[in-house]
């Protein structure tokens, strides 16, 4: 947890993620003021859970700071309150590692700290790949939020973002919605390497011909033009969860959407 002013970017962060690493810092004062009622601690959270996120760490930071010395009874009172927000949140803290590390020191980030001998869970690259790896639905039609556009001078306008369902490859033609632009995909990489096709998991990026930059952007979908392609909708129906609203709720009020990627 952050800026206040940084939630925007967070949301789309989130709405991409497997699992949350909730970061939440030990020193005296600093825990208090996240877990406070308007803290950033809650806020990413609720937030987390909200966007469908149900694995989660919780990484207790700064445990070399002075006024924590790296005190057993500092990690237990800071463990005790977060597990009773998350599990009002809807999280079920039995399920969840709570690690003491050091960012700054290193201690139980890549390996155990011998620092904190009355620790016996998981260090934090442990924890990580203690997680399980959700199902991938390769099999439903393609659907790839865009989180960036790009110029990329010799290649040309290169889209890049996350599969959600489904499968892109080189070859294929992609439907970018709402509004129905076409294009053939020329090359799909991920980490500067070409692949034969991307599956869902991959953050990619994508070159697409004939298309100038200012024709996509963030919070478009790509999909495939011969597979149930993306379109806008009169309607839909959802669940909404109200989080420390300031005003009043009415007929024709009309609030910020963020949908994936798209903030509107």
């Amino acid at each position: 947890p952050g800026h206040r002013d940084f939630i925007k970017n967070m949301i789309t962060g989130t709405s991409q993620a497997d699992c949350a690493i909730l970061v939440v810092a030990s020193g005296v004062g600093e825990f208090e003021a996240g877990i406070s009622k308007e803290g950033q601690t809650r806020e990413h959270a609720l937030l987390a859970f909200t966007l469908g996120v149900k694995q989660m760490i919780v990484a207790i930071n700064k445990m070399d700071d002075s006024s924590v010395m790296y005190g057993q009874a500092r990690y237990e009172e800071i463990k005790n309150e977060v597990t009773t927000y998350l599990k009002k949140v809807g999280y079920k803290p039995a399920k969840i590692p709570f690690v003491p590390i050091s960012g700054w020191e290193g201690d139980n980030m890549i390996e155990k700290s011998g620092n904190m001998p009355w620790y016996k869970g998981p260090y934090l690259l442990e924890a990580l790949d203690n997680l399980n790896a959700p199902k991938r639905p390769s099999d439903k039609p393609l659907r790839l939020p865009l989180q960036d556009v790009y110029k990329i001078g010799g290649i040309g306008t290169v889209p890049v973002g996350r599969v959600e369902t489904g499968v892109i490859k080189p070859g294929m033609v992609a439907t970018f919605g709402p509004v129905g632009l076409s294009t053939e995909v020329k090359s799909v990489e991920m980490h500067h390497e070409s692949l034969p096709e991307a599956v869902p998991g991959d953050n990619v990026g994508f070159n697409v011909k004939n298309v100038s930059v200012k024709e996509l952007r963030r919070g478009f979908v790509a999909s495939d033009s011969k597979n149930d392609p993306a379109k806008g909708t009169q309607d839909f129906t959802a669940q909404v969860i109200v989080l420390n609203h300031p005003g009043q709720i009415g007929n024709g009020y009309s609030p910020v959407l963020d949908c994936h990627t798209a903030h509107v």
